[in-house]
């Protein structure tokens, strides 16, 4: 994908945070340096050997701090300028073949404030990994300015050893079986084509926007009951009522839906940074006009056959499908849909008040994408 949009961001991931108090610059960039250290994913690059394509791991990588002084600009000046480079830093492509797959930015805005820009590249990242990295963060911060070394454990595996066990654990029926339930699951399947108001062009844009809304506490509650009185979880009934919506701006019956999977299946890879979430689709079947609580049913039965075949790569089911590649359409499915179930930790640093700030890219990786969370109580 990185070398099909070579003038694009689309997969940055990017994190900002505003810092107000004490900032100790030095344990701050320990701090990051450390988790480099800690996690190869981090210090993996990229490169092209004999016309193939190999990770190649640096042994020890330093990653700057780069630091910004913006005092020297007009008060009234300053956010503005520090907004523009937040906006460029989000926007920067990353050199898979050069590395580092990670740029940590510090904006000091005025005495006591500073603005954190993390940004990394989803080959080496996902949404699991970010809580990884902003605990030990919090830690390994706390640490380095009390004097202290680093108390986190080391790690009992990287994610090499994940990808190679991967690689090596889907052969022979371990491949077979559930390669053969999704060719018989998403056979005869076309694309979702939702209503626009221009053409389709030959290459996607991937411009975008995000939009925020909320769902009050009592449609919550209620939809809560809905889902328990149905022998279904909250993601199956949200996820049955979006297939509704899809189906009455596109009139299709047949409506498919990608999901993410955190595919941590191995308690040894829950403390790592990389990317090891998956995709799977989920096929909506709305013909024959049935009620909500029937559709339900349908979407509640293929949710938990995906599931229980969700170790297959989506990379290589969509090999296997030998499905007709294009630059203007995602292949197999156009829209995705997740619910964010894991809570957050508030990151926390000593003698620090830190505020979450937008930190949206302006891409779009679908045609359309509806993620919900729950704040934690």
């Amino acid at each position: 994908l990185d070398r099909l949009y070579p003038d694009e961001a689309i997969y940055n991931e990017p994190q900002a945070f505003r810092l107000r108090g004490p900032l100790d610059r030095d344990a701050l960039r320990r701090a990051f340096n450390e988790i480099v250290c800690r996690h190869e994913a981090l210090r993996t690059r990229f490169a092209v050997d004999d016309a193939r394509l190999v990770q190649v791991i640096a042994p020890a990588l330093d990653v700057p701090l780069d630091v910004e002084d913006l005092r020297t600009l007009a008060e009234t000046e300053r956010d503005a300028e520090a907004r523009r480079i937040a906006q460029a830093e989000r926007r920067a492509r990353f050199d898979l073949a050069q590395g580092p797959l990670l740029r940590v930015r510090l904006l000091c805005l005025r005495e006591g404030e500073h603005w954190l820009l993390l940004t990394m590249h989803h080959i080496a990242t996902d949404g699991w990994s970010v809580g990884v990295l902003w605990r030990e963060l919090a830690v390994l911060y706390a640490a380095f300015h009390a004097g202290q070394p680093s108390p986190l454990p080391a790690l009992a595996v990287q994610y090499a050893d994940y990808a190679v066990r991967q690689r090596e654990g889907l052969k022979g029926e371990a491949l077979e079986r559930p390669l053969a339930w999704w060719k018989r699951t998403l056979a005869g399947m076309h694309a979702l084509e939702l209503p626009t108001d221009r053409p389709r062009p030959a290459t996607a844009s991937h411009s975008g926007d995000v939009v925020g809304f909320e769902i009050d506490a009592d449609l919550t509650r209620r939809l809560k009951e809905l889902a328990r009185r149905e022998r279904a979880t909250l993601f199956m009934t949200l996820l049955a009522a979006f297939q509704v919506l899809l189906h009455r701006y596109s009139g299709q019956e047949d409506v498919a839906v990608g999901v993410p999977v955190a595919g941590r299946s191995a308690p040894e890879v829950e403390p790592l940074i990389g990317f090891f979430v998956n995709m799977l689709v989920m096929r909506g079947d709305l013909s024959g006009q049935p009620g909500f609580d029937a559709l339900l049913g349908r979407v509640r039965q293929q949710a938990l056959d995906a599931y229980e075949h969700q170790e297959l790569p989506f990379e290589r089911l969509v090999e296997e499908l030998r499905v007709e590649r294009s630059l203007g359409r995602n292949p197999i499915f156009q829209v995705m849909f997740a619910l964010q179930n894991r809570d957050a930790e508030p990151l926390a640093l000593p003698g620090l008040t830190l505020t979450p700030m937008p930190a949206g890219t302006a891409t779009a990786k679908f045609d359309l994408e509806l993620t919900l969370a729950e704040p934690a109580a």
